[in-house]
């Protein structure tokens, strides 16, 4: 998956520093919907997430499941402050898929 930042070095670092402290709310939301490895890698304002999931894993469920998330709901406004989304995403949308066009 992808998205950018704000180009700006102070909001970058900041982003960064939060998810070096990441709340334990946001990691059980994580694990309880069956991802079982995530991945966020950076550079200059691009994000890349690689995930590896467990069967029970559905973009959808996890979207309803972090709508009606608190904590989940307070994590993405703040995260909001930093991250840029791409020009063509759709409204509300955020994190987008990336297709595997090679494999070593």
């Amino acid at each position: 998956m992808t998205l950018d930042l704000k180009n700006d070095p102070l909001l970058i670092a900041r982003y960064k520093q939060h998810h070096k402290n990441v709340w334990p709310e946001i990691k059980d939301s994580i694990v309880e919907s069956g991802i079982l490895s995530m991945e966020i890698y950076n550079i200059h304002t691009r994000l890349f997430m690689i995930i590896e999931v467990d069967a029970s894993f559905s973009f959808d469920k996890k979207r309803l499941a972090d709508a009606t998330n608190e904590k989940v709901q307070e994590w993405e406004q703040m995260m909001d402050t930093y991250q840029q989304r791409l020009p063509f995403s759709r409204p509300n949308e955020k994190w987008l898929l990336m297709d595997k066009i090679f494999e070593l």
